[in-house]
């Protein structure tokens, strides 16, 4: 049980770090238009990272990506030490890479240190022919790191189109603080979408967790069964995560922000409500994505409305190498760790 609880608090600090990880992704472009200091900017989506469990409780009315990450791996193949071992992984990685300012994604390096300790379980404990991976759930989410970001660069692409003929007459000076005031709305979407994503995979994590160990004592139950009986789960997830955008992610915003491609308050409008778009519709699906990842696409989408070569490409290339090697090196750490404190038991 104590080793439980050390699981569920080590989610936690996932979570928080999330926070701070991926502050970024919904500040970044109004930090840059500075429409908000960061602190005023970081304190707004805090607000609506919380905001996401009404949101996801009561409108969309279950939280079907946390369901996703409980059920990516085979329940035969999880114990905690599985989980623990994915979790310091992706703590690890998650650091490593706000630490040299690579905006990499939290969800796949959870997903993929899961998954990486899992098989390292396997290998050691399985019979041959069982499959260790629900596929089902997992290969939608490997298509979504190239989906994601596709999608966001073409509803921002679109949008800022739109917005662009429309106002091509208007005053340049009253557009600007129309776009300005406007794009509170659309930052605020964009944390809604963060929060209402990126929380639930941290209840994935602990609902695998949990349920795990109320089988090994005889009681099965869904994951839905698991949040009605624990809503403190969603309620310390969101919290986390808030508390943890309050914390900022400076180094990212600067990549994010700037190193792309410059953005103005309209183009800050497009990309927000294009990865808001994006974000709602795959939490509605039920298919964890980066919101690193839809944000990068959008911010692309948007200097691509310029010129491409608005658009840094090497610095794009470099993000996409990152995203790449996420799973990969999450799992790998993961399945190092996992085999560690399996020689310590011994």
């Amino acid at each position: 049980m104590s080793f439980l609880v050390i699981i569920v608090i080590l989610a936690l600090i996932f979570d928080y770090i999330n926070g701070f990880h991926d502050a970024a992704n919904s500040i970044a472009t109004i930090v840059s238009t500075k429409v908000l200091t960061p602190f005023h900017a970081v304190l707004w989506a805090a607000v609506f990272n919380f905001a996401a469990f009404f949101i996801s409780r009561y409108v969309v009315g279950e939280f079907k990506i946390g369901n996703t990450i409980a059920a990516s791996v085979n329940i035969d193949f999880i114990n905690l030490e599985v989980i623990f071992s994915g979790l310091i992984a992706a703590i690890t990685w998650n650091l490593l890479t706000w630490w040299f300012g690579i905006p990499s994604s939290s969800s796949h390096t959870l997903l993929g240190g899961f998954m990486g300790a899992a098989l390292a379980h396997a290998g050691a404990f399985s019979r041959h022919g069982v499959t260790v991976i629900n596929y089902s759930k997992v290969i939608p989410t490997f298509l979504f790191i190239f989906l994601a970001p596709l999608i966001g660069m073409v509803i921002a692409f679109v949008i800022t189109l739109v917005i662009l003929n429309v106002c091509r007459n208007a005053n340049p000076y009253k557009a600007d603080n129309w776009f300005r005031r406007l794009q509170l709305l659309s930052s605020g979407l964009l944390s809604l979408g963060h929060g209402g994503n990126d929380a639930q995979k941290v209840m994935g994590i602990i609902g695998a967790a949990m349920i795990w160990y109320s089988k090994s004592k005889g009681h099965d139950m869904t994951f839905r069964q698991f949040i009605d009986a624990n809503m403190w789960v969603p309620l310390a997830s969101f919290t986390a995560i808030a508390l943890g955008t309050l914390s900022g992610g400076w180094k990212i915003v600067k990549t994010m922000g700037t190193r792309i491609t410059k953005v103005t308050p309209l183009e800050g409008v497009s990309a927000e409500t294009a990865g808001a778009l994006t974000l709602f519709l795959t939490e509605k699906l039920g298919i964890p994505v980066s919101t690193t990842h839809t944000i990068t696409g959008a911010i692309i989408g948007v200097g691509a409305t310029k010129r491409l070569s608005a658009v840094r490409w090497g610095v794009t290339i470099n993000l996409l190498w990152a995203w790449v090697l996420t799973i990969p090196v999450s799992a790998l750490l993961a399945a190092v760790v996992y085999f560690i404190i399996n020689l310590w038991k011994l």
